[in-house]
This record gives structure tokens, sequence and C-alpha cells, in this order.
């Protein structure tokens, strides 16, 4: 299991687990990050990185990208 940030760009992932606050979780779960799904990573811009999430993609920053684990 690692951060997302550490995942390779065009290879998809299965979430493992989504951390942080109660908060935080509710946003990143409402996005689309939820345990058991895939995600993959298409781009990183100065730490932050645009994903591919339930066939939308999403620009998240390099915080959230650490909260999420595959």
């Amino acid at each position: 299991m690692m951060p997302l940030m550490l995942a390779d760009p065009g290879t998809e992932n299965i979430i493992h687990r989504v951390g942080g606050n109660q908060e935080m979780k509710k946003h990143l779960e409402d996005m689309g990050f939820v345990v058991g799904g895939t995600v993959t990573v298409i781009s990183e811009i100065n730490g932050n990185l645009i994903v591919n999430v339930k066939d939308t993609r999403v620009a998240i920053s390099r915080e959230m990208a650490g909260k999420i684990f595959v």
C-alpha cells in the first residue's frame, strides 16, 4: 500500500484506504474516492495530481493525494 501521490501515471490502482479527518474522508468519498474503487493518475503538476476516478477527471492537492492509499 502506498499514497496515491507515489503511484505511476497511467496505471489503474485500487483504493485500499481513505484517511484523514471525517470532513476530509467525506469530501473524498463524495468525489468518488471509495475503498474498492479504481483511480488512475493522469498527470502531476507541482505535487498536485490530475486523476481519473469513476470516469471523471479530478484535480486534487498533494495533501489529499497523501490521504488516499492504493
